[in-house]
């Protein structure tokens, strides 16, 4: 038995529409959900939901319009609720925050329609629960973030855990395993599970593809980007065969070797730092994120990491690699909310650990101007009035 328990990336931002779902997945449920049986016809029939929350599921033979959205907000046990709403709290943080409140809710609603269609289409049998949103949801997860580790429990004759990309574990265990190759359950809808992670791949592929959602390294449209520069590399450098005419690409399309290998050696230390902050080991995050700046001394990480990085560099009394890290951080997102913090934490490091007033004065002039708290106000003006005085002897 194999069950995902954590995935390394963490959203930024709470994922509100997420835990919104989720909520009012579960009162739904509550007020839905009664296990019952009557005689029909001579026959005992079982059902799990009350008379009223009938109409609301999937009915192949005869669907209404709204069945399509309302047959995923039903569930028909403790365990089917359960394993959709933890399946979609596990995928869908991430996603939230990465596609924003109105472009997560589009996603989820546009799973549940697509994945009732395609169980329409190859089963007669009345339909009900999130899996097929929830597949979707997976999907998008598979495309934004395939290289991200998830932690495994397994428990056969002892417990233990492992870590899996995600790609691997939504793509051949998740998709293949479950629902191609062992379909266990006469009472599952595998073609809507099907149809929800190929609806969530291709939308969000193609919303990358065309530019609608901002995308990085690391998603699989970056991925199949880079895959098919080596492989035009390789066809040039490799050139035509006896029986092959020359295939003209041009340079700027061409990377040279050493840009793709150093390009794929700096998505291996992204992968890690975000791996290992997400573990909270912030100091093994730092050590190498300085091992990066020995390839491209520029780099700049996402935000919040970038900033924790730089904190922490601090912390370890690396005053010129914090320097350089909070710098910049400023560069790359010079109007968020944390910037006055960052100018006064730049303006102390350059006037009490590296001794360049210039620089001091600017960054903590900088953060005069903009920070509110009395106790950093006071701060400000003691260490300008040091250097002041410094400029004066």
């Amino acid at each position: 038995m194999f069950l995902p328990i954590r995935t390394s990336i963490c959203p930024r931002r709470t994922p509100y529409t997420n835990y919104a779902l989720i909520a009012i997945n579960i009162f739904i449920f509550l007020i839905s959900y009664w296990p019952h049986t009557y005689i029909s016809g001579g026959r005992q029939v079982h059902e799990v939901l009350r008379n009223w929350a009938q109409p609301f599921m999937l009915h192949p033979d005869s669907p209404e319009i709204w069945q399509f959205v309302t047959y995923a907000f039903l569930h028909g046990s403790m365990l089917h609720i359960f394993g959709n709403m933890f399946f979609l709290y596990l995928f869908g943080n991430a996603i939230n925050d990465k596609m924003g409140n109105v472009g997560y809710i589009c996603l989820y609603l546009a799973g549940a329609v697509f994945s009732g269609l395609g169980h329409a289409l190859i089963s007669s049998n009345p339909v009900l629960g999130a899996s097929g949103a929830v597949a979707a949801i997976t999907g998008a997860y598979l495309v934004l973030f395939p290289k991200a580790i998830i932690t495994v429990i397994y428990w056969f004759f002892f417990i233990g855990t492992f870590d899996l990309h995600a790609y691997f574990f939504i793509a051949i265990k998740m998709i293949i395993i479950d629902n191609i190759l062992y379909r266990g359950a006469d009472n599952v809808a595998y073609e809507a599970h099907l149809s929800g992670y190929a609806f969530g791949i291709i939308a969000t592929y193609l919303l990358l593809a065309v530019k609608l959602m901002p995308g990085d390294h690391f998603d699989l449209w970056s991925l199949t980007r880079q895959w098919n520069r080596r492989r035009q590399f390789r066809d040039i450098s490799n050139g035509p065969g006896p029986n092959q005419s020359r295939k003209w690409v041009k340079a700027k399309e061409v990377k040279s070797s050493a840009q793709m290998e150093k390009e794929e050696m700096i998505n291996d230390f992204r992968a890690k730092i975000s791996s290992l902050i997400y573990q909270k080991n912030i100091s093994e995050a730092a050590n190498t994120y300085l091992d990066l700046t020995q390839i491209d001394i520029d780099h700049v990480l996402p935000r919040q990491q970038q900033l924790d990085i730089a904190n922490q560099l601090m912390s370890m009394s690396e005053w010129e690699q914090a320097s350089r890290a909070y710098e910049l951080f400023l560069t790359r997102y010079q109007n968020c909310q944390y910037s006055e913090q960052v100018e006064l934490m730049l303006g102390v490091i350059y006037a009490r650990y590296l001794h360049k007033p210039e620089k001091a004065v600017k960054y903590l002039k900088a953060a005069r101007k903009k920070i509110t708290d009395r106790g950093q106000i006071n701060m400000c003006d003691e260490e300008l009035n040091k250097l002041a005085m410094k400029g004066h002897e």
